[in-house]
């Protein structure tokens, strides 16, 4: 059987088009792989945890100090031990503590060589132990010391008819004492970090800083100073961290409660950045 001669163009064209579209894909295919080998690779984000703690060995740094008793005791080093074990599996490559870089780097190797021996001390207890078992390459003091002006704030509220701010200040930092000596008596130490740990209530007692703005009038202005002096702190102490950090490091950073809020907010706000939440670590 013959093919109707009416039917040779339309095999001709369709062959065509079928060359065509082939071309079309390998060209679009081959761009695409140029483009791709072209752009850089976007580095890996840094992960930081940060953990808020208590201090345990009691040093009376704070307006108000919870009373915690001997972490040296079988069952708290028990406790302690578990908790260092559970966030030991976010396995850090990087551990920031509430310390000067040059008191860590005189204190770690001791540590490594000696142990803990009787140092209570949370950055010992926690922040050293999770470096060691989870082998993290660098341990670095990120703290920058500073004196708070807080003293001015009160002399003036006093002066000023501002002392509902002091009465307020004592409440709420009763409370909060209150509550975390209580998780340590009947939850034990994981259950006080939990607690300290939970954003939004370290948020809420945050906003004590924007109370202390109200003390002060025209050109005496003592509750800026000491907001400035506590932000002026913790901006130091994110910049440690940023200059530490390396695209791809997992960091834990151990400090006072008190600096939860801030320092969240330096990981949140910096791009490359990722927070790991505590609460997801942290042993029941």
């Amino acid at each position: 059987m013959k093919i109707p001669k009416t039917s040779q163009p339309q095999d001709t064209d369709m062959l065509a088009r079928l060359r065509f579209g082939l071309t079309m894909i390998a060209a679009l295919w081959l761009g695409l792989t140029e483009l791709a080998l072209a752009e850089p690779a976007k580095p890996l984000p840094i992960q930081v945890m940060i953990v808020g703690t208590f201090h345990f060995d009691n040093p009376g740094l704070d307006y108000r100090n919870m009373k915690a008793d001997d972490m040296l005791a079988p069952g708290r080093q028990q406790e302690i031990a578990d908790i260092t074990g559970a966030l030991a599996r976010f396995k850090p490559t990087l551990v920031g503590l509430e310390w000067t870089d040059a008191d860590v780097a005189a204190a770690y190797p001791k540590y490594l060589e000696t142990g803990a021996g009787k140092d209570r001390s949370e950055i010992v207890q926690l922040g050293f132990r999770v470096a060691h078992q989870s082998g993290a390459t660098q341990v670095r003091g990120l703290d920058y010391p500073m004196e708070l002006p807080f003293e001015a704030v009160f002399d003036y509220a006093k002066a000023h008819d501002q002392s509902a701010f002091i009465d307020e200040l004592g409440r709420v930092s009763d409370i909060n004492v209150a509550a975390q000596e209580n998780a340590l008596k009947t939850g034990g130490v994981a259950a006080t970090l939990r607690l300290l740990n939970d954003p939004v209530a370290a948020m809420q007692t945050h906003g004590l800083y924007r109370e202390t703005l109200k003390i002060g009038g025209g050109k005496d202005q003592p509750g800026v100073a000491a907001v400035l002096a506590w932000y002026e702190r913790n901006l130091r102490i994110c910049a440690n961290l940023l200059q530490d950090a390396k695209p791809g490091d997992r960091v834990i950073v151990f400090f006072g409660a008190g600096h939860l809020p801030l320092l969240r907010q330096c990981v949140q706000e910096t791009p490359g950045y990722e927070l790991v939440e505590a609460q997801d670590f942290l042993p029941q």
